[in-house]
């Protein structure tokens, strides 16, 4: 009789168990959506929880979001600034200043348009606490390269490590970042990298700011760099870029392409592209 209760026993628990199992929230890590689902969840889902990062200058929010099936985090910042001069924390003063939230979802955009999606986390705009801003999917990260930099942390497959930085480097020169912080390239823990905040981004400079930095370039991201066009990326980014950004991207554009045909000419379209 004993054993009879101590098998109905175990026979509940295992029923209790499997009725419980479909209520388990996936991974919040790695759910399985899309990135249109990403986009509508970031500008819809309920903020539960948030809490201000010390990251930056600009110090953005960590905001925790669930549409009561999901649960993720987001980071949201909101800084929109516009001067005609600008000290900066460095001691150097710019010209026609910008710091705004509308430039990370121009990069994400301009991102998409050149196959770099995989590398910047989903940028959209929303309206929290009264203030419009971008908000982002938080990535799962284990460090950023300024700490692995620091602790002298080697990577454990430096093509693909190389590979990934030569994609960066071309995209930070399209997007003419301002103020490039090692704290903005950020490391999963598979070694994937991802390069966030471009709130400085897209200076109306024409040149480029480092042409030093364009050693190598991905095959298909120099073809989708040469044929990215003005009216597409004015279409993408109509609410974020004005047209003299716009222009500037275009003319960095050239450059970036002369820059790597000049380097195929000297020294062969195999040792530059990959």
């Amino acid at each position: 009789m004993r054993k009879l209760r101590k098998h109905l026993a175990s026979l509940l628990l295992v029923v209790v168990a499997s009725l419980m199992l479909p209520f388990v929230a996936p991974a919040a890590d790695d759910p399985p959506l899309t990135k249109e689902q990403i986009k509508q969840f970031l500008q819809t889902a309920e903020v539960i929880k948030s809490k201000q990062t010390g990251k930056g200058v600009t110090h953005p929010w960590r905001l925790t979001l669930s549409n009561g099936t999901i649960t993720h985090d987001a980071s949201f910042q909101a800084i929109d600034v516009h001067k005609a001069q600008m000290k900066l924390e460095s001691g150097r003063s710019e010209i026609d200043f910008n710091d705004s939230y509308r430039f990370n979802i121009a990069a994400y955009e301009l991102a998409e348009l050149v196959g770099l999606g995989d590398m910047l986390p989903v940028y959209v705009e929303r309206k929290w606490q009264g203030k419009s801003g971008s908000i982002s999917w938080w990535l799962p990260v284990k460090m950023d390269e300024a700490e692995r930099l620091e602790k002298k942390i080697e990577v454990p497959d430096s093509d693909k490590w190389n590979k990934q930085m030569f994609r960066i480097r071309v995209f930070d020169e399209l997007v003419y970042d301002s103020d490039p912080n090692l704290t903005n390239v950020l490391i999963g823990e598979d070694w994937t990298v991802w390069r966030v905040d471009f709130s400085r981004a897209f200076h109306k400079n024409k040149e480029l700011r480092a042409p030093k930095n364009l050693v190598k370039c991905d095959r298909v991201l120099f073809e989708k760099i040469q044929a990215l066009n003005a009216a597409e990326l004015t279409e993408k980014t109509k609410r974020y870029l004005n047209k003299d950004e716009v222009n500037a991207v275009m003319a960095r554009r050239d450059k970036i392409v002369v820059t790597f045909q000049t380097l195929i000419a000297q020294k062969g379209e195999k040792e530059i592209l990959y």
